[in-house]
Parts: C-alpha cells; structure tokens; sequence
C-alpha cells in the first residue's frame, strides 16, 4: 500500500494526530486527504478536503462515506479521554468513551469497507488497550474494545485484502495529553512510524518505547505488570 497517490480518510483530523496525519498525508503525496471533523471549518491543514463526521451518528457516517466515494485508505484516528472510572465514574460518560472508540470506529469501518478492497486501515489504539490506570478506566476500557475490533475486522476484510493495522503509542505530545508532565512523543514521530507501517503492509506499529514496553509485560502475571508500571512511572 503507497501513501503516494492514494485517496485517504482520517477522522478527527482538526486537532492533535488526526491533524498531523492530514498534514504528513499531504507532504507524502496522497491525491486526496479527506479530513473530518464534526466541525470541519476547524480544519486548517492547507490542500485537504474538509468533511463533516460526527463518527458516533450513523447518517453523519453515511453521509460521509457519500461525500469521499473513493477512499484508498482510512485512517480512524477521532477520540476523547475523559478521565472516568469505571465504578466510580459517571455511567453516561462512560458510555461516551464505548461509542466513540469501539461504535464510533465500528460504524465508520462498516460504512467504508466496500470502498477498502486492496486497501487499507489503521486504528489508533493505545498503550492502555493491554494496561489500565486509575483515572483512566473508560478509556482503558474502550481501547481494548476497539484493540479486539481491529483484530477481528482484520480476519472479516482478508477476503477483500483489506490491510487492518493497529497503531500503539504510549504519551504524544498534544493537546489530548497537555495534563501529562511525562515523555511525549512528537506526534509526527507517531504518525511516520504509522504511515511507514502501512506501506510495510504491517498489521501493529509500537510507536514508542512505552508501547513496546507494554506490549512486552503482556506475557507476565498481572501483579507483575502492574508493580513494574507503578515503578516506571514514578522512576
């Protein structure tokens, strides 16, 4: 899959990430780079089609998938973090984190995958798919909804040869993640290594150091996981 002359679509694409994708989309040469947002007149990356998409309203979604006919690649990068736990955390809220990150993705992925045949799309997942924190249960949550989602929909699309990549990171440094004092990757780092691992035809990209890490402490007993990540954070 070349970046180069594709017609690609990335989801929350005014701010963080989403606009650093639309913005090393360009500079690759994609032929199009749509970019949505459920307020697309904040989208300010020079040489991108603005779309509006609200991924958690299926008419917005299909009429999204009406206005860019002709998607080479989908990138499913719109989220929130909200701070909620799970027991302590307001239910409505919580719900907000499961429809946005495992049925928002979903309702996106189901409205462009007849375009996606020989294609390709890439899940930004998260660190925290394989590791909770306090503070941070509903997203914990929901990433590893949308961690499960992106490896069966790899299996429903290998018919169509649909490449489906899951993109790892721990802290980049955006303004989702202004609140965190520890090591942030720039998020142009995060998005080459992302676009580079859809050109290798790679099914996960571990962004950063964190991720690996993580993706590494899967093997050991959870008391085991979680007293090594106590000790890293506070290192």
């Amino acid at each position: 899959m070349q970046i180069n002359g594709a017609n690609v679509l990335v989801t929350g694409a005014n701010r963080g990430l989403g606009r650093q994708f639309a913005r090393s989309l360009v500079e690759r040469g994609a032929a199009k780079v749509y970019a949505t947002a459920r307020r697309p007149e904040l989208v300010d990356v020079p040489g991108v089609i603005p779309v509006r998409l609200d991924i958690t309203d299926t008419t917005s979604v299909a009429a999204a998938a009406v206005a860019a006919p002709d998607v080479d690649i989908l990138v499913n990068n719109a989220g929130i973090s909200t701070g909620a736990n799970l027991i302590s955390g307001d239910l409505a809220t919580i719900r907000r984190e499961m429809d946005t990150h495992f049925y928002g993705t979903l309702n996106v992925i189901r409205a462009f995958a007849p375009q996606l045949a020989g294609g390709a799309i890439l899940n930004v997942l998260s660190a925290i798919s394989w590791l909770a924190f306090d503070g941070a249960g509903a997203y914990h949550a929901a990433k590893a909804a949308e961690w499960a989602l992106t490896n069966s929909a790899r299996l429903e699309l290998a018919a169509q040869r649909t490449l489906v990549t899951g993109l790892h990171l721990g802290a980049a440094d955006t303004d989702m993640m202004a609140w965190y004092s520890g090591d942030k990757a720039a998020p142009e780092v995060v998005v080459a290594a992302a676009l580079d691992g859809i050109e290798a035809d790679r099914t996960e990209v571990l962004a950063d150091s964190w991720s690996r890490q993580v993706k590494a402490w899967l093997a050991e007993d959870p008391a085991v996981i979680y007293r090594e990540a106590a000790a890293a954070l506070t290192a």
